[in-house]
């Protein structure tokens, strides 16, 4: 598709339900990665090599015209597939903004918006071709937060943090946010859902789903897999901050059950090769250590392993899992803050590959300018013979 700007125009249609053969984690849970549970594979991601800035999606200067819908700065960019787009979810965004700014700063705040693409060629940039927008066709908000002042116990923000799928269904995972801390660290009220059941046209609460700020279910990365025959949606989750490890949970992927708290299920232990599954959320393992921030999780085909990308509040980084609960394999730098000072949110989607697979694609944002960049890596492999 080409980088040419195009107008951007209000998404009124209805999601198309056809999925992309190259999505693992789109529309249909037919698309979900079947589970291996031998953890006794070996490890085969040796590096990454060819590190590239390929694009700026968003703000001045940026191949989008996120102008035109009053986006002059946002960050994250997690993206969810539904039929044969993408949406791209943002956090707090900024429609008049200093150019001397540094941060989370100016006037017009939204606490997220989104935007959609049909654009399926990630090897030179993403074009939008639409946002979320209210009825003058600015950038609008999915779910507001509160807004209301740091540090006085009530909600500054709503940041979404992952989506997928079930269906035409789009579910977004938040975390309300009540007190931003020192970099990298942030105090939650709880995490929860909202969906959309018209191509996201609109937004509501899920009803009773949530769970508690303290907890290490605040932020998540989403993927549909088949376990034993059966279809789940996996979270892997991480605290409030950037200085948590990672645990697992689970859901039957269906819209009954994912509105369901009841319905959720922790890792929390493997017998052999046997996961054990608790509904008690207190009995949840850590499957990755670490200082783990805004992570991404999705299956690689060319490593026939699963991947994970991740800030510490300095690098960005990639490793690898045997399994979806382990083992993990030891980070790789994937960027260097030395290269890309305040970079956080290293987001991939299995829709964005080339070089059947060894080619990766993320957005990331860098804290600087406060904006959304795309960026390659190719996955260096070692024989698992």
């Amino acid at each position: 598709m080409s980088r040419e700007r195009r107008t951007l125009t209000h998404w009124t249609a209805i999601v198309a339900s056809t999925c992309l053969s190259l999505s693992l984690a789109a529309c249909s849970v037919g698309d979900a990665v079947s589970v291996d549970p031998d953890p006794d594979k070996p490890f085969v991601l040796a590096g990454v090599s060819e590190v590239t800035e390929i694009a700026q999606l968003t703000g001045p200067d940026a191949m989008n015209d996120t102008a035109s819908v009053s986006v002059a700065g946002t960050d994250l960019g997690s993206m969810v597939n539904v039929g044969d787009r993408t949406l791209f979810l943002f956090g707090d965004t900024f429609g008049e903004r200093d150019p001397e700014s540094i941060g989370g700063q100016g006037g017009f705040w939204r606490s997220n918006v989104s935007a959609w693409t049909t654009d399926d060629d990630p090897t030179d940039g993403i074009t939008f071709d639409g946002w979320f927008s209210d009825d003058v066709g600015l950038a609008a908000a999915l779910i507001e937060g509160d807004h209301d002042a740091n540090g006085a116990g009530g909600e500054v923000t709503k940041i979404p943090t992952y989506g997928f799928a079930i269906g035409e269904t789009i579910y977004v995972s938040y975390m309300s946010v009540r007190h931003w801390g020192d970099p990298g660290a942030w105090d939650a009220n709880h995490s929860a859902l909202i969906v959309s059941r018209d191509g996201g046209e609109s937004w509501d609460p899920v009803a009773g789903v949530r769970w508690p700020g303290d907890s290490n279910f605040i932020q998540v990365a989403t993927a549909q897999v088949s376990e034993d025959g059966e279809d789940y949606v996996y979270f892997w989750s991480i605290p409030a901050g950037r200085f948590g490890g990672v645990q697992l949970m689970r859901v039957p992927a269906d819209e009954a059950s994912v509105e369901d708290q009841g319905a959720y299920s922790y890792f929390a232990a493997v017998d052999g090769e046997t996961p054990r599954w608790s509904a008690e959320m207190a009995d949840a393992e850590t499957v990755v250590d670490g200082t783990i921030g805004e992570l991404s999780v999705m299956w690689s085909t060319y490593l026939d392993r699963w991947l994970m990308t991740y800030s510490d509040a300095g690098n960005a980084y990639i490793r690898e899992g045997i399994t979806p609960w382990g083992p993990w394999g030891d980070p790789v730098e994937l960027v260097s803050a030395g290269d890309y000072p305040g970079l956080y949110s290293p987001y991939m989607n299995p829709r964005y590959v080339s070089a059947d697979g060894r080619t990766v694609y993320f957005t990331l944002s860098l804290w600087g300018p406060y904006n959304v960049f795309w960026f390659s890596a190719d996955l260096e492999r070692a024989s698992d013979e």
